[in-house]
């Protein structure tokens, strides 16, 4: 029973053992290849800062188009939507009661200045007859009491005719100012009143046309805080000039210009107001409209971008690179964030000049594993050529050798 047991574990040990010497033959297939790895070099290089700013357009001027003058409206004198110049009528009220009242007015000024012109002779006589003491000084301070009263009732007249007249012109309502006006609440038939709060009409000027962004305090004190560092260097008035990108992401081709900023922070959101301005000969910029502003903000020299997709975080937020050796291992440092650049991560600190990132394969690396390393940009070039359509000679090359 013993030596039944103890042969197949002997038959068992001696195969184990032949088994060992056929591996110890193939040593590639004792060791796995290491994985490969696709990596970037990272390049120092001076970039210029943009920052991107949400905003929303506002019309350069606006005028809300009321009444000042009550009565019924006789016609629309203009098209909805179209472009209006600064005079222009609108709107035509009835205007007979406008006009009686104007000749009311001018009436009652040609009488007072009849009456002034009667007392005013009859003072100059009532002075020639004082120096003959014909008559006494009380009836001539009398007459030129009346002479005045005479004039002040000219004066009033006269501020009456003019009262009159304006109410009279204020019956063709005109545009304040010139730009494209809206849509008409009222038409033709409708009792309008003076100073109303329902407008009739709204025009806004759309060239030049503002651009409001808004930048947080927080940005705008890190902004200041470089450039006294000497991290960021001031650009030229040239490049400072914002570029508009539009709700789908293209480029306005008009460049703006800074007008202002506030010198205070809104309270309930913590951000500064910037104000640009952008011509709009085409009014392709309406108001209302969320647009990105692109802003300037200097030039970095040293700087260093590394695409996002190399940069991985943990669940604390610190972010990590996993870079190659010179003994082609994969080794794993913190860097230090600080803004996206499109689909790159400006690197503060963690990475310099000549590094190799990786980028491709990160899933199957460990950090002190060997890797094989891959350089992404020269394999992306050859896949670019071997993409390349072969020219006319070529194909009729091949097409002969593959005839013979």
């Amino acid at each position: 029973m013993r030596s039944g047991f103890i042969l197949p574990l002997i038959a068992g040990a001696l195969a184990l053992q032949l088994s060992g010497c056929g591996d110890a033959g193939q040593p590639g297939q004792q060791q796995q290849q290491a994985p490969q790895a696709g990596f970037v070099t990272v390049k120092a290089e001076t970039i210029t800062l943009n920052r991107e700013l949400p905003g929303r357009t506002t019309a350069h001027q606006i005028a809300e188009v009321r009444p000042q003058v009550s009565g019924v409206i006789e016609k629309r004198l203009f098209e909805e939507g179209q472009e209006v110049e600064a005079g222009q009528p609108l709107y035509k009220i009835d205007s007979r009661t406008y006009q009686a009242a104007v000749a009311t007015a001018r009436a009652e000024l040609a009488r007072s200045q009849a009456t002034l012109k009667s007392n005013d002779l009859r003072a100059k006589r009532f002075k020639k007859l004082l120096d003959y003491k014909a008559v006494s000084q009380q009836e001539y301070d009398e007459a030129q009491a009346q002479l005045d009263e005479n004039k002040a009732a000219v004066a009033a007249a006269r501020a009456n005719l003019q009262s009159a007249q304006i109410n009279l012109d204020y019956a063709t309502i005109e545009a304040p100012i010139s730009g494209r006006i809206g849509r008409s609440s009222v038409t033709a038939g409708a009792l309008v009143t003076a100073n109303q709060a329902n407008t009739l009409a709204t025009i806004r000027q759309l060239d030049p046309i503002y651009v409001d962004l808004t930048q947080s305090s927080n940005e705008l004190r890190q902004l200041r805080q470089a450039m006294q560092a000497g991290e960021l260097q001031q650009v030229s008035d040239d490049a400072a000039r914002i570029t508009l990108l539009l709700e789908d992401g293209s480029a306005y081709p008009q460049p703006g210009v800074l007008q202002f900023s506030e010198f205070a922070v809104d309270e309930s959101t913590g951000s500064v107001t910037l104000r640009a301005l952008f011509p709009n000969p085409e009014s392709e910029l309406l108001p209302g409209m969320f647009v990105r502003g692109r802003l300037p903000e200097g030039q970095r020299e040293d700087a260093i971008l590394v695409p996002q997709k190399g940069i991985t975080r943990d669940p604390t937020g610190q972010a990590y690179a996993m870079l190659i050796d010179s003994n082609d291992q994969a080794k794993k440092v913190k860097v230090s964030t600080e803004r996206a650049v499109k689909s790159q991560w400006l690197i503060a600190d963690g990475l310099k000049d000549g590094d190799r990132l990786i980028v491709d394969g990160l899933q199957r690396i460990q950090p002190g594993s060997p890797v094989t390393p891959v350089d992404t940009e020269k394999a992306d070039d050859a896949a670019a050529q071997q993409e390349q359509p072969q020219s006319p000679a070529e194909n009729t090359g091949e097409a002969q050798s593959a005839a013979q």
